[in-house]
Parts: structure tokens; C-alpha cells; sequence
């Protein structure tokens, strides 16, 4: 018999609110975290505007010692401890100092890169012969397993402690890595996850492939626009967010809160055939990948109350949306909500799974659907195929039952994850 799965702590780190609080009222206000990027202007990017958390040295001496913070430099893995670390405190869970590792939790924390400032600066110092000069903690910093290495050492995690890594995919793979692993009866609770650096050095590759928007870096908050007729590429962001997941009769005893259920999920790939490409999806897989997240969760696509879509403000959005109608036979008045975070926060990239599924289980938890901001001008082939009231423009205040959760990843990699309002 599987074990039943639920979410019992949330921690974020998001353009628009760092922390469970201020990014609930932000997403719930339609408060967008996108600003004018003063780097970006200064090394003539084409899109001079970014969602980036701004983080202090005084929340940072929170998680990290004053030693641990000498030579630091990597975002990403900053980023990640306070999510996670966030996430545990809010599960109502200890952080043991005792000799022994706590064998029942661990970690899946996925990431697209890590440290490359620390990386520049290596190159540098050891270019000049100061190679010596890196310090100790350049290895933690630079490998890609270094978030979750330090989450396990901080945590005391004594069960799987890895790091996946699958482009804008990464987050909602590691939280069914996760998933699979309680509901096999493995751990009792993982620390699911994801992060992503920030800066010029992760952003450029996407400028130059001009994916990156350029209309609107005198007003950045209009930036982002998915689903928009007008929408004109992406704006990049940066950010990481982190889900408890534990056994539910776990939870139960030790009396946990539990935020919501996870009914199960899928991830495949396209394999880049057909109009797969390593930058575009493949439709019938896109489509599968969905249908088969239905059937692990045991429920039908009727049940579908809204959908927290990748939706990235690029030409693809018409796309994935018609993608939407055909897996689940669901269209115009009978189409479910859907919603996309990034009008507000950018395209995390790596972290934008794990920031995004927090987002949905909000939803779920506290009765909302998040408005879609930047999107008075509906794409007409979007509105072809839905009802235009199927994309709120303001906040809704709506029990909501079921939510799916969808990401579709640069080398045509697919996950959707099914959520579900907690009954016992």
C-alpha cells in the first residue's frame, strides 16, 4: 500500500516577497517584483529589467555563520538555506544539533547552476597564480550540489541528500522525486525543492538568444506578460522556494499542519522529435505528460479547478494553452482557471517550479485564485480557444479543491504535479 503524501511546510524566497507572508499578500495584490536592473543597463543587455530578491547581510547572518559568509558569493545557494530552512521552521520541525543524523528526512533541491560569480572569480585568481587566495569554501560553492550539501549539513539530514537539475523543470521534478521516495515508504518527510542564481552571467545566454524581452525597461512592472497580445519574451528572474513533504500519518502524529495533499504526478520528455526542439516543446509529449499526471492521481481532468501554468510571456503561451485544451478535453466556459506567477516575479528558470508550486498550494490553503497581471490585452489566439473570464485579471476569492501545477524545461523535458485540499 503507497503512503499518502502531504505538504506540512513552505518557506520562499521570491522577486516580490521573501517569506511565506509577504509573498502570500503579494500575489495576492498582484504586486509585481520586477525592477530596472542598473547591471543589466550597464553591460547593454537588450532587456535591462530582472526579478531578483534583494537579500540583507543581517537576514543572511540568520542562516549563516559570520565565517561561513566570509567569500561567499553564490546567490543560488543563499537563496535555497533560507527557503529551506524556512520551510522546516514552518513544518513546526527541530533542527537537531545532536551527533546523529536524522535518518527518516532528506533533501531533493535541484538547481540549473551554481556559483558562477564564484566561478569568474576562480577563473581570475588562478589566472593571476592566487590560487590559494579561492578559500575553502569554493568547491561548496561551485558544485551544482552544493545547496543541497549545505542544507543537509545545517538540517542534520541523514536520508537521500541530491540535487536534480532539468532546466525550468527542475523544481516540479524534485518535488515528485520526493513524492516517490515518502510514498514508497523510503523517508518519512524530504525537503523538496529548488533555487537559481542571479545576474548577468546566468541571464546573458537568454538575452542573446533574444528570448528576453526589450519593450519596457522604462517600466519594468509591465514587463512580464503572459498571455498578453503584446507580450514580448520573458523577463529573467532569480529566486528558490521549498515544500516539506512527510508521510501523512507522520504528520498527523506529531500533529503538523498540513498545507495540502499530493496526489501524484509525471515527468517525461519529447525527446526533441517532432516540433520538439532543445527550446520548443513537443506537443504530444507536453500532452501526455499531463493526461498521465491525471491517471497517477486517480482523479479526471473535470476535477481540475485551475491551473498554475509555465506560460513564460513568449510566443509559446498560445501554444501551451492549446496544449491545455487537448489533454484535458476542456475548453471555452468549460476551461478550468488558469493563472500564471511570472506576470509578477519574472522567469526564475530553475527556481521557478518549486516558487510556483508554493504559489498553488497557497491557493489551495487559504481559498484564492492570483490575479494575471499585464494581461488586459488577451492573446486572440488564446481567446479563441477559452473563456477570457478563465484568466482573472483580479483576485478571486474561490474553495478550490484541485490544482495542477505544469513546467516545461529547455531540452524538451516536461513535469506536472497534482494538488489537492487536505481531507482526512
Amino acid at each position: 500500500m503507497k503512503n499518502r503524501v502531504v505538504i506540512t511546510g513552505m518557506g520562499v524566497v521570491a522577486p516580490n516577497g521573501i517569506g511565506l507572508n509577504a509573498f502570500t499578500a503579494a500575489i495576492k495584490n498582484g504586486a509585481s517584483g520586477i525592477q530596472h536592473d542598473p547591471e543589466l543597463q550597464r553591460l547593454q543587455f537588450s532587456c535591462q529589467i530582472s526579478g531578483k530578491p534583494e537579500i540583507s547581510d543581517e537576514l543572511a547572518l540568520k542562516y549563516f555563520t559570520p565565517l561561513e559568509l566570509r567569500n561567499f558569493d553564490a546567490s543560488g545557494i543563499l537563496y535555497g538555506v533560507i527557503a529551506g530552512m524556512d520551510a522546516w521552521n514552518d513544518a513546526g520541525l527541530a533542527i537537531e544539533t545532536n551527533p546523529d543524523p536524522d535518518w527518516d528526512s532528506g533533501t531533493v533541491f535541484g538547481t540549473g547552476t551554481s556559483g558562477i560569480d564564484k566561478f569568474r572569480e576562480s577563473i581570475y585568481k588562478i589566472d593571476d597564480f592566487q590560487t590559494r587566495r579561492l578559500g575553502s569554501t569554493a568547491v561548496a560553492q561551485t558544485m551544482n550540489s552544493g545547496v543541497s550539501a549545505y542544507l543537509g549539513g545545517k538540517l542534520g539530514l541523514g536520508n537521500q541528500v541530491t540535487t536534480n537539475s532539468s532546466a525550468c523543470t527542475t523544481g516540479t521534478e524534485s518535488l515528485l522525486m520526493a513524492f516517490e521516495r515518502i510514498q514508497s515508504g523510503q523517508a518519512k518527510r524530504m525537503l523538496a525543492g529548488s533555487t537559481g542564481d542571479s545576474g548577468p552571467y546566468i541571464w546573458g545566454g537568454f538575452d542573446a538568444m533574444k528570448v528576453c524581452t526589450f519593450k519596457h525597461n522604462e517600466t519594468p512592472e509591465q514587463g512580464s506578460r503572459p498571455m498578453s497580445a503584446t507580450a514580448s519574451g520573458f523577463v529573467p528572474g532569480s529566486g528558490a522556494a521549498a515544500l516539506v513533504l512527510e508521510d501523512l500519518d507522520t504528520a498527523i502524529a506529531r500533529g503538523a499542519r498540513i498545507y495540502a495533499e499530493v496526489l501524484g504526478g509525471n515527468v517525461n520528455s519529447g525527446g526533441q522529435r517532432g516540433e520538439g526542439t532543445m527550446t520548443a516543446p513537443n506537443s504530444v509529449a507536453v500532452k501526455k505528460c499531463i493526461q498521465a499526471a491525471i491517471s497517477a492521481a486517480g482523479i479526471t481532468a473535470a476535477d481540475i479547478d485551475c491551473i498554475n501554468g509555465h506560460l513564460t510571456a513568449t510566443s509559446k503561451d498560445s501554444l501551451e494553452i492549446q496544449n491545455w485544451t487537448e489533454a484535458l478535453g476542456r475548453n471555452g466556459d468549460d476551461f478550468p482557471y488558469i493563472n500564471s506567477l511570472k506576470s509578477m516575479v519574472g522567469h526564475c528558470l530553475s527556481a521557478a517550479g518549486s516558487i510556483e508550486c508554493v504559489s498553488a498550494v497557497l491557493e489551495l490553503y487559504h481559498g484564492f485564485i492570483f490575479p494575471n497581471i499585464n494581461c488586459n490585452d488577451l492573446n486572440p489566439d488564446i481567446a479563441a480557444v477559452i473563456a477570457a473570464d478563465k484568466i482573472p485579471l483580479q483576485l478571486i476569492e474561490k474553495e478550490l479543491n484541485i490544482i495542477i501545477k505544469a513546467s516545461f524545461g529547455f531540452g524538451d523535458v516536461n513535469g506536472c504535479v497534482i494538488f489537492k485540499k487536505y481531507q482526512i
